[in-house]
């Protein structure tokens, strides 16, 4: 599930209320372990999909505090932020929150967080770079890591095999060499691979695979990094792709991208791990001929290594005006620790860490999804990043390169001065 970074109308004003109450403790320390309730609250992912998992974290936590209240409350992605900057600007602040790994930013630069203590968390030592990443500001940690999703290429096996691809391809060169028999076979109306311009994330996958970044600290500063050689090799070839393969509207993003492919004018895309069993779910698949003709690979890179892909997710935090912090350290741990991790990847999910991360890859249910995710990269932790996601300053440049409008080296020049205008404002 993508969640797009929030910049939320009311934050600036919530945070001259945690200002006053002049911070908290690290998660994890003796703040609050002699609180008598802990308040949580999770997407309704968790009320949904795993409730066992919630009830076996609160029986672990209750085992050694059997006076505890814990209550929880359960939101929707699009209502759990606004609700969230209304509590914090009160003295009735949760003590665990779920975040999306890209709405963690904002509320870390603005001090809506308490720092906790790695050392007190499960396999913290072998987080997964990007998730780490996403609760990691100005050298301390604001969270942990609770759930991963990933990225793979999906394409249709009967094409495939029409031009003799019997398998899925294990290099880039292989993987163009197929498609672009695809293409030939198929024709000009038709999208050998179905990738929207927009898509920024399978856009900066090329560039991170190149070598480049969007951005790069230095002294203390970010600076935008998109003209550097290394990152206009990865734009040049997203557009070589856009340019080939790509038939469909190019000035589309990828929200639709699972409806378009069940309309049968395309052959693969690279995309969320989920997307194309949605796309073979039969009120999607417009052909009749998805369902079990549609195959998940690890996406090869044009480096010779497998694509460095963007990990979604989310982590869970506790703010900084939470009255039992201790206590909240210890439900995280025993809701993302050893055990919760199990339950997690046995409900489909892949886990927070590179030891179980591991263990997915003997399994060839798991095995593409696994062998993907071990190669990621995260959005620039800067102050000024939520600004960057909000101008849609990347997705703009990939219109402008798809359709012609600019050059890769005047679209990437011109978005470098976008983001330095505000990449390290908080």
């Amino acid at each position: 599930m993508k969640r797009k970074l929030t910049v939320a109308i009311g934050i600036a004003g919530m945070m001259v209320s945690i200002a006053a109450c002049g911070g908290g403790k690290s998660g994890g320390s003796s703040t609050g372990a002699d609180a008598k309730e802990l308040t949580v609250w999770l997407t309704v992912d968790a009320q949904n999909n795993w409730p066992a998992l919630v009830k076996a974290a609160d029986d672990a936590v209750l085992k050694k505090h059997p006076d505890l209240k814990i209550n929880h409350e359960y939101y929707g992605w699009p209502d759990k932020n606004t609700k969230l900057d209304a509590v914090l600007a009160t003295d009735k602040a949760p003590d665990v929150v779920e975040m999306g790994n890209t709405e963690m930013l904002g509320y870390m630069v603005k001090g809506a967080f308490a720092p906790v203590d790695v050392a007190k968390f499960d396999n913290s030592a072998q987080w997964l770079d990007g998730l780490k990443a996403s609760v990691t500001y100005d050298g301390k940690t604001y969270g942990v890591p609770y759930y991963a999703g990933g990225r793979v290429a999906n394409w249709r096996k009967d094409i495939a095999a029409s031009v003799g691809a019997k398998t899925p391809p294990k290099t880039y060169q292989e993987l163009t060499a197929d498609l672009d028999k695809i293409q030939k076979k198929e024709g000009s109306g038709f999208s050998a691979w179905y990738q929207p311009t927009r898509d920024w994330y399978a856009a900066m996958s090329f560039v991170y695979d190149a070598g480049g970044s969007i951005a790069k600290q230095e002294g203390g500063q970010w600076k935008a990094n998109l003209s550097s050689p290394e990152s206009l090799k990865g734009l040049s070839e997203f557009k070589t792709v856009i340019d080939k393969y790509m038939h469909g509207d190019k000035t589309k993003d990828e929200s639709d991208r699972y409806i378009v492919y069940g309309q049968g004018k395309s052959a693969m895309i690279f995309a969320a791990a989920w997307e194309g069993a949605t796309t073979a779910d039969p009120k999607n698949d417009k052909t009749g001929k998805l369902k079990n003709n549609l195959e998940n690979f690890v996406m090869p890179g044009p480096s010779g290594k497998n694509m460095p892909v963007f990990l979604g997710g989310s982590d869970l935090a506790i703010p900084v005006k939470s009255k039992a912090q201790a206590l909240a350290a210890e439900w995280i741990n025993a809701f993302t620790g050893s055990q919760g991790q199990k339950g997690l990847i046995a409900k489909g999910n892949l886990p927070n860490n590179k030891t179980d991360l591991a263990t997915l890859k003997n399994d060839p249910a798991t095995a593409v999804p696994a062998t993907a995710a071990e190669s990621n990269w995260f959005v620039p932790m800067a102050p000024g990043w939520g600004q960057v996601e909000k101008a849609q300053v990347l997705q703009t440049m990939l219109q402008d390169i798809g359709t012609g409008k600019k050059s890769v080296e005047a679209a990437a020049k011109d978005t470098d001065a976008a983001i330095d205008k505000v990449i390290n404002t908080k």
